[in-house]
């Protein structure tokens, strides 16, 4: 929802008054979802919360990065909480943007802070499509954008993953002439897989005139994979969206950025955008980026508790979908509704399943005592019969 700053002031570009209020009525009716709801949607359906006992519970069901925010982020948290009394005492957002705008090598006004990545997700859905302007996505993958859509009634188109488990760019491309907004996610959340440079490259040179794409650099971090950052610099019709919630361990915090060419983040804002933030978000998010071995250490702590319990789901004959990022995908051979359930009567909560793919199971990569308990209990849950 549009904040009472922007409600108090004129509409820029051509927007005018009535379509305006229209816009801000629409963005005030639309959900916004983040990986945070619709993971305990999902364990609703397997847990009263009365019966959940996070504190014991083995939480690996919303990608969240268990190391949570690093010593830097937690010490200015802590300092920044003292003037919590005021909505930004410190002014300290001019400094996250001075900060990130220079880590990613362009102007400030190619970027716009939001609290995560979700929200510009949904509001570049509200923008860039509509009834006769399709969203299109992968299946499976990352779900706000979907839910953007639907909620405002506008077209979507789903497009099956390639059997390496990329985006199709290629269907995608050619599911709508008139594609209003092609969405990808890489690396791909459930799949923990990525989509090659060179396939979105060509989904730019080849997607339908006026459409634009989302590129989803959420879990970027987690791998060796290349920014499309220098398409943003190109000029280009993309808008690429980043999170502290992975890898900088800030999702319970909240910080995330919209970042492309100034007329495509402000169509954004006719929806919401440029609301206070949290004084310790921005001064977490500002910390965090400043910490040079941050990103290079996490990748490695994650990626090798993922690669230890890929050795062992290799071991015992379980099918499961290789990943670069701190999620992947377990095929269980029968209704994942059922294993999901069956887990949280064990006490450890693992990720939903997707309509396309019933019999499968996203877990996320905890700490390591987290995935020794992960494996106890799903080696105990896979030997009844389904």
């Amino acid at each position: 929802m549009p904040n009472a700053s922007t409600l108090c002031s004129p509409p820029t570009g051509s927007t005018s008054r009535r379509s305006f209020l229209r816009l801000a009525g629409l963005a005030a009716s639309l959900p916004v979802l983040t990986e945070s709801r619709l993971a305990w949607a999902a364990m609703a359906d397997v847990s009263p919360a009365t019966a959940l006992d996070p504190a014991k519970a083995v939480m690996i069901n919303a990608n969240e990065n268990p190391l949570g925010p690093c010593e830097a982020a937690l010490n200015a948290i802590r300092a920044a909480a003292a003037t919590g009394g005021r909505y930004d005492a410190s002014n300290s957002i001019p400094e996250l943007y001075s900060v990130f705008s220079k880590q990613l090598g362009l102007p400030e006004n190619y970027l716009t802070i939001y609290g995560g990545s979700s929200d510009p997700l949904q509001f570049s859905a509200a923008a860039f499509t509509s009834a006769d302007k399709p969203f299109v996505a992968a299946d499976p993958s990352y779900e706000a954008g979907y839910w953007g859509a639907k909620a405002a009634g506008h077209a979507i188109k789903l497009v099956p993953l390639t059997s390496t488990y990329a985006h199709d760019v290629k269907a995608m491309v050619a599911a709508s002439p008139n594609a209003g907004l092609l969405y990808i996610c890489n690396p791909n959340n459930p799949t923990g897989t990525l989509t090659p440079k060179e396939d979105i490259l060509w989904a730019v040179q080849n997607k339908p005139k006026g459409s634009i794409i989302i590129v989803d650099e959420a879990y970027i971090h987690l791998s060796e994979a290349p920014s499309c950052i220098d398409l943003v610099k190109a000029h280009q019709d993309v808008i690429v969206l980043r999170t502290f919630s992975k890898v900088y361990g800030m999702a319970g915090i909240r910080c995330g950025a919209a970042i492309g060419r100034p007329d495509l983040l402000e169509k954004l804002k006719q929806y919401g955008g440029d609301n206070p933030l949290p004084i310790t978000g921005i001064a977490a998010a500002i910390a965090s980026l400043k910490d040079k071995d941050l990103v290079p250490t996490r990748r490695k702590i994650i990626a090798d508790t993922r690669n230890q319990t890929f050795a062992w789901l290799t071991a015992k004959g379980y099918k499961f979908i290789p990943s670069v990022s701190n999620c992947f995908m377990i095929d269980v051979g029968r209704p994942g509704k059922e294993v999901i359930k069956a887990m949280a009567d064990r006490n450890v909560f693992i990720g939903r399943s997707w309509p396309v793919w019933p019999n499968y199971v996203r877990v996320s990569v905890g700490t390591p005592a987290e995935m020794a308990a992960f494996q106890t209990a799903f080696a105990d849950v896979m030997s009844k019969p389904a």
